[in-house]
């Protein structure tokens, strides 16, 4: 059995006043040459699929036109979950007439899919609050799937029956985890974990979130799991939220964060995206392929020393989006934006870093230092109007309100 692994695709997301729609309408479209060149028998989505509660019409008819086409008519499952940037309501809404395309969404770790069954020969064998078990086309063995959105620690207990548990999370998720395992997941069929949670390898130091992501880790969010949580029945785990691919450990089984397919941060600058492959079978690890996506502008960082070394390095970059730090003597003026703007389309912010900056109200050579980012300014602002450091509490909720976003 060959799958795909994805997540993260932020539908809908801006880059300051960049658009990327036609990027990701270019990158999703070479998602589905994949998935048809390498025949993958089901494709699963992890979560992050658009990038607020009420998401842009045109966000909202590129998922759907793209899960419609990874389906090859009915022949292959698409199973999407809620990631935390989704609206799990809004991602169950359709969820009647998706699975007579045999699209599988999950919005709630307490979801339950209705059994069904299409003339393609897709059909639900079994199903249960956080489990399916398929049947796909051609194949002669089941796709066992433990399903788990994204929800806060108290809706995650809460769902799991554990509301007044005094458990540690990742407790309460490991025994379900195991309790479903137990029950579905024998060697007789493939078994795979699908969810939208941060995912560590215990004793590992804790990879940082997106810039500008919602984190899940701060103030109302979900305590990081452990991939020793994962039942040993599990051949596979595919994860969303973090946007870099990478291999979070390989055992029990390979446990993977897909990424993002686009760059939608500078924080991400130059990173290079994919898709996991994934070929499998029953009583087997899966073996892995990462999969390059060349699709999408790259996100470039430049520190320039001068308004004509900014204005050559422009020109030889102009296939991308653009971070721009100038350094100089003195502020630009009006003339030398415009020369910086007309020579490049894609400048998303011009950084500057000026040498002699007067102070704002001492007359001395101190200055804001423009380079450092909001979390560092934070800091510097708090040690200045306080005289002290600012605690671990204080600046967990200062990079929770840098997260929220506006859901009307």
């Amino acid at each position: 059995m060959k799958l795909l692994h994805t997540s993260d695709w932020h539908l809908g997301k801006r880059l300051e006043d960049f658009s990327r729609i036609e990027e990701q309408q270019a990158v999703l479209q070479e998602i589905c040459e994949i998935a048809d060149r390498e025949q993958v028998d089901a494709v699963l989505v992890a979560g992050d699929l658009f990038d607020t509660f009420n998401p842009p019409t045109e966000a909202v008819d590129l998922f759907y036109r793209t899960l419609k086409r990874l389906t090859n008519n009915g022949k292959r499952p698409v199973i999407a979950i809620a990631g935390n940037h989704d609206s799990p309501d809004r991602i169950e809404a359709p969820d009647p007439l998706a699975r007579e395309c045999g699209i599988i969404f999950a919005g709630y770790p307490n979801s339950v899919v209705p059994e069904f069954e299409l003339e393609s020969g897709l059909k639900v064998l079994r199903s249960e609050e956080g489990f399916l078990e398929l049947q796909i086309p051609g194949i002669s063995v089941p796709l066992r799937l433990l399903l788990t959105p994204y929800a806060n620690e108290f809706r995650l207990k809460t769902y799991l029956g554990q509301e007044n548990s005094e458990d540690e999370l990742r407790t309460v998720l490991q025994e379900r985890w195991k309790e479903l395992a137990t029950k579905y997941c024998d060697a007789n069929g493939v078994n795979l974990l699908v969810t939208h949670l941060f995912v560590v390898k215990k004793g590992d130091p804790l990879p940082e979130e997106p810039a500008d992501e919602k984190p899940i880790l701060h103030v109302g969010g979900a305590q990081v799991i452990y991939t020793e949580n994962i039942p040993n029945q599990i051949q596979y785990t595919a994860i969303g939220h973090l946007h870099r691919m990478h291999r979070v450990d390989s055992k029990p089984c390979p446990v993977y964060y897909s990424g993002s397919p686009l760059s939608y941060s500078f924080a991400e600058a130059n990173q290079q995206k994919y898709v996991i492959l994934i070929d499998t079978e029953p009583g087997k690890v899966a073996t892995v392929q990462e999969l390059e996506l060349t699709k999408g502008k790259k996100l470039l960082r430049k520190r320039a020393e001068g308004i004509e070394e900014a204005l050559w390095w422009l020109t030889e970059n102009q296939e991308s989006l653009v971070e721009l730090t100038m350094v100089t003597d003195t502020y630009l003026t009006a003339q030398e934006r415009k020369r910086l703007s007309s020579a490049h389309n894609g400048i998303v912010t011009i950084i500057p870093e000026v040498k002699n900056v007067v102070g704002l109200s001492s007359g001395t050579k101190k200055g804001i230092d423009l380079t450092k980012n909001m979390e560092e300014l934070f800091r510097d602002y708090f040690r200045h109007a306080k005289g002290q450091e600012p605690n671990a509490e204080l600046m967990s909720l200062f990079t929770e309100l840098l997260a929220v976003e506006e859901e009307d």
